[in-house]
C-alpha cells in the first residue's frame, strides 16, 4: 500500500519564533525559546539539497546533512499537493554511515516537478531549506490509447484491446485500487501509469464538462439478491435530451427504458439518478461496462463473474424466540466472501449477525443472534451471479408471521383437555372458508389463507381461563392502477402561457404522504403551482407555463409500508431561439457565396420548418428578402457581383412562430485571388510524334476551385514560350499529350492553373526531353527458334548476312568438324542479348562388323559384334538388335540404344533356329544391318545333377554393415538348396534373408555381427546327385572414429 505524508509549515503551538541566520545560504532557522539549555542546539544544515533538472524517467534524488541536539526529525514536503511515498514513486532514506538524509525518485515524471522543502525539527527549533526539481517531459499522444469513435460519437463496433480496457478501468477506479489493477494486468511502471492517467483524466474532465454539469455516486457494478446486476450513477446533464450509450467490452449494448420490458438491459432514471439493470445473469455477462454521454465516456466498471454454483443451498430455518438461527450454504468453488441479505437489506458482521467462512472457503454461514419476531422473513445468499433464499420462521409463546400471503397465529398450552377459543374483536372465530383452526398436541393454530385488510385487528386466545392476544397489521403500500399509470406516463404538451394538469388516482393505507417534483425539485403551492389532494387521487396544476418549465414531472407516494413513484414529461412549446454562429464560409467566389450556420440552441420543442433569409449589400440601406429557404442550415447565393460585400439576416420558423434574427458578418464575393503555381510538369512518356506530361495542382487555389490549366512549350536554346492549348480551350485534367513536336528536337514545358479570377503564375519548367522513340534493349522475337540442330555432312563453306530485324547464318555444306555451339549476340547502346544453338554435323553411320553368337547359360544367347567405324567420331552413335526365329519369319526389335558391343538375348527356345541383325544408329538415321549366322538350338536331354555355375566367394564385412552372398546353380530336376553356417541349417533362421530365383541363390545379412563369423556352405540336391560350395565370412571391427560417432556419450 502507498502512503502519503503531509508536513505543515507552522511554529509549534504556544512557542514564539526567533529567526536565526545559518552559515549555509538559503537555510532559514527558527528558534522556539530565547535561551537554550546547555549543550542543546537548534537544527541546521551543513549540506543543503541542490536544484536539479533531469530527463523524464531518470533516477533523481536530493541529499542533505543536518545537525542539531537532540537529533532533529527530518520531513519533506512540496509546494503543490502532497508527496506520494511508494517504492516505485518516491522514497525517503537515511544513511547512518554518512549521516545523509535522502529523498529519491526511481523514475522521475513530470508530476514530480515542483518546489520541495526539507524540514529539520527538534524541541528547540526548526531549519527549513527549499530546492527545485525540473523535469524535461517526453511528449505522448494519449488519445491513441483510447478507443476510436465514429463521426456520430459512437464507438467502432469491435471488441476492445487489452490496453484500451485497462485505461478505461483506471479512469473510473479509486486510487486505492490502482495497485490491484496494475498487478492484475501486468503493469510494472507504476509511475509512468500515474503520469499517463493524470493526463488522460484532465482530458476526460474537459470532455465530460461539455455535456455533464455534475457527476457523483459512481457505484461499481453489483449483483443483488433478485438475480440481476445494477450500475448506478448520479448525473446532472446540461441537455436532458443528450443520448446515453451502454457498451460491453467496447461493443454497444441496446437497452430499454421500461423495466417491465423483457429486454436483457434496461435503464431507469429517477431524477438525476441513472440505474442500468442487467437481467437473467450468465457467465457471458462478464466484461467491462462503459456509460457514454454523446460519445464521451463518463463511467466504466469491470464486471467479473466467478464460475461458482451452490452445491448446497440455504434451507428454511425455524427458531424459537430469543434463540440463534443458522443459515448455511456450500459452494462448488472457494470464494473469499459472499453477500448475505436479510429482507432485501445487505448484512454485515455485527452484534445481530455473524458471518463465518470455513478454511477451504467452501462453507459460508450466517448466524442471526437472539431471534425476535421482527427478524422473521426471507434471507438470501449471493455468490457471484448465483443466489438462493429461504425463510426464517421465529416461534414463541405467542407470535404472528406471514409466509406467502398466509397468516399463522400459534399458541402453546400445557394440557390437552383445555377448551381453546380464538376471538377477533370479541367475536368468536370458527373454521370457515379462508380460516382454519387446528390442534397439534399442545399447539393450537389459527391459519388465515389469504390476508386482506378486513383481517386486520386484535386476536385473543383463551384456554381454560387463560388468555393471550396478538395483533395483525396488514401492510398496504401505495400503488397505482395500471391503466391510470399508462395514461399518466403520456407526455403533456402545451403552448407557452397555457396551463398543464397532471392527475393520478391511487390506493393504499392512509395516511399517505404525497409529493410532486419537477426535474427532481419538489414543488409546493405557489402562484403558478396548485396542488390538490382528494381521497384516492392527487392533482397538479401548473399555470402560465414557460419554455424553461419543460422537464420530468414525478409524483411520489409514501406510507408506513412503502413508497411508489410515477413519471411523466411536460413539454412547453415556444418560439425558437435565433440560429447560432459562427458562420462557416464554404465558398466566396466571383460567382457564388456559400455559407453554413448552426441550428438554434432551442427549437422551442418543435421541428424546424424553414429558415428565413434576408440580404443587404454593404453600403446600402435596403434588405432583400429571399423568403423561406428550407430547414437545412446552409445556403448558396449565386446572385452576387464580383468584389461586392454582403451581409445576411437569418430567422428560424416553426409552428410556434418565427425567432429573433441573427445577423452575419460581411462576406466578400470573389476577390481577385489567383492560384499559385502547380508543380513542374513531369514526362510520362516521349516518342518522336508525342510527349505526354503530368503535374500536381497548386497548394494555393486562391480560395476557389481550380477550373483548368494552360500549358506552354519552348525549344532548347530559344527564349520564346509558345502555347500548347488554344487560349479559349483550357486543359481540364492534370495530364496532357503534346503532339505538336518535331522529331529529334529537345523541349521543355511549364503549366499555370486557372480559377474564377484567371490564370495564375506559371510553374517551374520541366526537364528537357527529346521528341524521339525511346531506346530499348534488343531482344529475340522468334519464339520457334531451336536450341539444337542436326546437319548432314557436306561442303565446309560458312556464310552469314543480316537484314533489318533479322539475322541468318548459312552453312551450304559442312563437315563433322563444324559440329559445336554457335552463339548469336545482338547489342546496341542500351544493352545486348545472346542466344546459343548447338549444331551437330553428321552422316548416316556405317554398319557394324561381323556378328558372333555364344550360349553361356541355357535359354540365353549372347550376341557380340565389331564396332562401327563411325563410333569413335560420333559420341551419340548407338546400336539396335533385331531377332528372327524359325517359327516366325518377321524381324522383331529386342534391344535399342545399346552403347556397347554386346547383348544377351533371353527366352531362347530349344529346337528353333535363330538369326540376329545389328544396326548402327545416330541423329541422321540407321546403317545397313550386319547379320549373324543362323543358330540352331538343339533339343537335348536336360536332366542333369546339380552343378555350381558361379560358386560362393570369400567375404570380409565390417561390423554393423550388410553382407550379400550369391551363387548360380543349374540342374534338372530343379535342385533343393540348403544354406548352412558351421554345418547348422539357416533355411528356417529368420535373421537371414534367403532367396532362390531361376537358379540364382542369395543370402542377405542385414547387420553383420561377430556371431556371424564362420564357414557358410550351399548344398544343392536333386534325384541325380548333390553339389556343394563353401566360403568363409570374416567380420572386421568398427574403425575408432566411427565408434565414437555411433556412441557420442563415450566422448565425454
Amino acid at each position: 500500500m502507498s502512503k502519503k505524508s503531509k508536513v505543515t509549515d507552522q511554529t509549534a503551538t504556544g512557542q514564539a519564533g526567533i529567526r536565526k541566520k545559518s552559515k549555509v545560504p538559503g537555510v532559514m532557522i527558527t528558534q522556539f525559546m530565547e535561551e537554550l539549555p546547555e549543550g542543546m542546539t537548534t537544527p541546521d544544515f551543513t549540506r543543503k539539497p541542490i536544484a536539479l533538472t533531469i530527463q523524464e524517467g531518470k533516477f533523481a534524488f536530493f541529499k542533505a546533512i543536518i545537525v542539531g541536539t537532540p537529533t532533529p526529525t527530518v520531513t519533506w514536503s512540496r509546494a503543490n499537493g502532497e508527496i506520494l511515498f511508494h517504492p516505485s514513486v518516491c522514497l525517503q532514506k537515511y544513511d547512518e554511515a554518512t549521516h545523509e538524509h535522502t529523498i529519491e525518485f526511481p523514475k522521475v515524471s513530470p508530476e514530480d516537478a515542483d518546489t520541495y522543502k526539507c524540514f529539520a525539527t527538534n524541541e528547540y527549533g526548526r531549519a527549513v531549506c527549499t530546492v527545485v526539481l525540473n523535469v524535461i517531459e517526453d511528449t505522448v499522444d494519449f488519445r491513441k490509447t483510447l478507443k476510436k469513435r465514429n463521426p456520430d460519437g459512437t464507438r467502432e463496433q469491435k471488441p476492445m484491446e487489452t490496453e484500451e480496457k485497462v485505461w478505461e478501468i483506471l479512469l473510473s477506479a479509486d486510487k486505492k485500487d490502482y495497485e490491484r489493477i496494475c498487478a492484475e494486468y501486468g503493469i510494472t511502471n507504476f509511475r509512468g501509469m500515474l503520469k499517463k492517467l493524470n493526463e488522460m483524466k484532465k482530458e476526460r474532465e474537459e470532455e465530460v464538462a461539455e455535456f455533464v454539469t455534475h457527476i457523483s455516486s459512481l457505484k461499481p457494478i453489483e449483483v443483488t439478491d433478485d438475480d440481476y446486476a445494477t450500475i448506478e450513477l448520479d448525473m446532472d446533464l446540461k441537455d436532458p435530451s443528450s443520448k446515453l450509450y451502454l457498451y460491453k467490452d467496447g461493443v454497444m449494448v441496446p437497452f430499454s427504458k421500461d423495466e417491465a420490458d423483457e429486454q436483457k438491459h434496461s435503464l431507469k432514471q429517477v431524477g438525476k439518478k441513472y440505474i442500468f439493470k442487467i437481467k437473467k445473469l450468465g457467465v457471458e455477462d462478464a466484461g467491462l461496462y462503459s456509460v457514454d454521454v454523446e460519445g464521451v465516456n463518463v463511467f466504466s466498471t469491470d464486471f467479473k463473474v466467478t464460475p461458482v454454483e451452490f452445491a448446497v443451498k440455504i434451507q428454511e430455518v425455524k427458531a424459537e424466540e430469543r434463540e440463534d438461527a443458522l443459515f448455511q450454504c456450500v459452494l462448488t468453488a472457494p470464494m473469499n466472501e459472499i453477500k448475505w441479505y436479510g429482507k432485501s437489506a445487505l448484512l454485515s458482521n455485527s452484534e445481530k449477525h455473524e458471518i463465518t467462512i470455513s478454511e477451504d472457503k467452501l462453507i459460508h454461514k450466517l448466524i442471526v443472534r437472539d431471534c425476535m419476531p421482527l427478524d422473521a422473513g426471507i434471507y438470501a445468499a449471493v455468490a457471484g451471479i448465483k443466489s438462493c433464499n429461504a425463510w426464517l420462521i421465529v416461534e414463541g409463546e405467542n407470535y404472528l408471521f406471514f409466509k406467502e400471503n398466509n397468516f399463522h397465529l400459534q399458541s402453546k398450552t400445557n394440557l390437552y383437555t383445555y377448551v381453546c377459543i380464538f376471538i377477533l374483536l370479541l367475536f368468536q372465530i370458527k373454521s370457515s372458508e379462508g380460516l382454519t383452526i387446528s390442534k397439534d398436541g399442545t399447539f393450537h393454530r389459527l391459519k388465515i389463507h389469504k390476508v386482506t385488510e378486513e383481517f386486520a385487528g386484535k386476536y385473543k386466545f383463551e384456554a381454560d381461563g387463560r388468555k393471550t392476544e396478538a395483533e395483525i397489521a396488514v401492510e398496504d403500500p401505495p400503488r397505482f392502477n395500471a391503466e391510470d399509470l399508462e395514461a399518466f406516463k403520456t407526455p403533456v404538451t402545451v403552448k407557452k402561457g397555457h396551463k398543464a394538469t397532471f392527475n393520478l388516482a391511487f390506493i393504499g393505507r392512509e395516511p399517505i404522504k404525497i409529493q410532486w417534483y419537477r426535474e427532481g425539485e419538489e414543488l409546493s403551492e405557489e402562484a403558478n403551482i396548485k396542488i390538490e389532494h382528494s381521497e384516492g387521487s392527487s392533482r397538479l396544476l401548473l399555470l402560465k407555463l414557460q419554455r424553461k418549465d419543460s422537464g420530468e414531472i414525478k409524483i411520489k407516494l409514501k406510507n408506513e409500508f412503502g413508497t411508489m413513484e410515477a413519471l411523466s414529461q411536460l413539454v412547453v412549446l415556444d418560439k425558437p431561439t435565433p440560429p447560432m454562429g459562427p458562420l462557416e464560409i464554404v465558398e466566396a467566389s466571383s460567382s457564388a457565396v456559400e455559407f453554413k450556420w448552426r441550428p438554434p440552441k432551442d427549437s422551442g420543442g418543435c421541428k424546424i420548418l424553414n429558415y428565413i433569409l434576408e440580404r443587404q449589400q454593404v453600403g446600402r440601406n435596403t434588405w432583400k428578402k429571399f423568403g423561406p429557404i428550407g430547414p437545412e442550415a446552409k445556403y448558396r447565393d449565386t446572385d452576387v457581383d464580383h468584389g461586392r460585400r454582403y451581409c445576411y439576416r437569418l430567422r428560424v420558423e416553426t409552428e410556434m412562430g418565427i425567432s429573433e434574427l441573427m445577423e452575419t458578418e460581411d462576406i466578400q464575393a470573389g476577390t481577385k485571388a489567383y492560384p499559385g503555381p502547380p508543380s513542374a510538369p513531369k514526362v510520362v512518356s516521349a516518342f518522336k510524334d508525342c510527349i505526354t506530361l503530368s503535374w500536381s495542382p497548386p497548394a494555393d487555389t486562391g480560395g476557389t476551385s481550380i477550373l483548368g490549366y494552360n500549358l506552354e512549350k519552348r525549344k532548347k536554346g530559344s527564349n520564346l514560350w509558345g502555347p500548347v492549348n488554344p487560349p479559349n480551350e483550357m486543359i481540364r485534367g492534370k495530364q496532357f499529350a503534346v503532339k505538336d513536336v518535331v522529331e529529334g528536337m529537345e523541349y521543355e514545358f511549364r503549366v499555370s492553373a486557372i480559377n474564377n479570377s484567371g490564370a495564375g503564375e506559371f510553374s517551374s519548367p520541366s526537364e528537357f526531353v527529346f521528341a524521339r522513340d525511346p531506346k530499348m534493349r534488343p531482344r529475340f522475337t522468334d519464339a520457334k527458334i531451336k536450341s539444337f540442330m542436326v546437319v548432314r555432312a557436306g561442303n565446309s563453306k560458312i556464310t552469314s548476312f543480316n537484314a533489318e530485324g533479322t539475322s541468318q547464318i548459312l552453312i551450304p555444306s559442312a563437315e563433322r568438324s563444324d559440329t559445336g555451339v554457335y552463339t548469336i549476340i545482338v547489342k546496341n547502346i542500351v544493352g545486348q542479348e545472346t542466344i546459343s544453338i548447338e549444331i551437330r554435323v553428321t552422316d548416316e553411320p556405317k554398319p557394324p562388323g561381323p556378328v558372333e553368337l555364344d550360349e553361356n547359360v541355357h535359354g540365353t544367347v549372347t550376341i557380340s559384334w565389331t564396332a562401327s567405324p563411325d563410333e569413335k567420331r560420333d559420341d551419340r552413335l548407338h546400336y539396335m538388335v533385331t531377332k528372327r526365329d524359325s517359327s516366325k519369319r518377321t524381324w522383331n526389335t529386342i534391344a535399342d540404344r545399346i552403347f556397347n558391343n554386346r547383348f544377351t538375348a533371353c527366352n531362347i527356345m530349344p529346337g528353333r533356329e535363330y538369326q540376329f541383325r545389328v544396326y548402327a544408329k545416330n541423329d541422321m538415321g540407321s546403317s545397313k544391318p550386319s547379320e549373324s549366322p543362323k543358330w540352331l538350338i538343339p533339343t537335348c536331354n536336360l536332366l542333369c545333377p546339380p552343378k555350381f555355375i558361379v560358386p560362393l566367394k570369400t567375404h570380409t564385412a565390417p561390423e554393423g554393415y550388410e553382407c550379400y552372398m550369391t551363387c548360380a546353380i543349374k540342374g534338372d530336376p530343379t535342385p533343393h538348396v540348403t544354406w548352412l553356417r558351421d554345418s547348422v541349417s539357416l533355411n528356417t533362421n529368420t535373421n537371414y534373408l534367403i532367396s532362390n530365383t531361376c537358379g540364382v541363390c542369395s543370402l542377405l545379412i542385414l547387420r553383420v555381427g561377430s556371431k556371424d563369423t564362420g564357414e557358410y556352405k550351399v548344398v544343392a540336391e536333386n534325384s541325380l546327385g548333390r553339389a556343394e560350395s563353401a566360403t568363409k565370412l570374416t567380420v572386421r571391427g568398427k574403425p575408432f572414429k566411427e565408434t565414437f560417432y555411433a556412441f557420442p556419450h563415450l566422448l565425454s
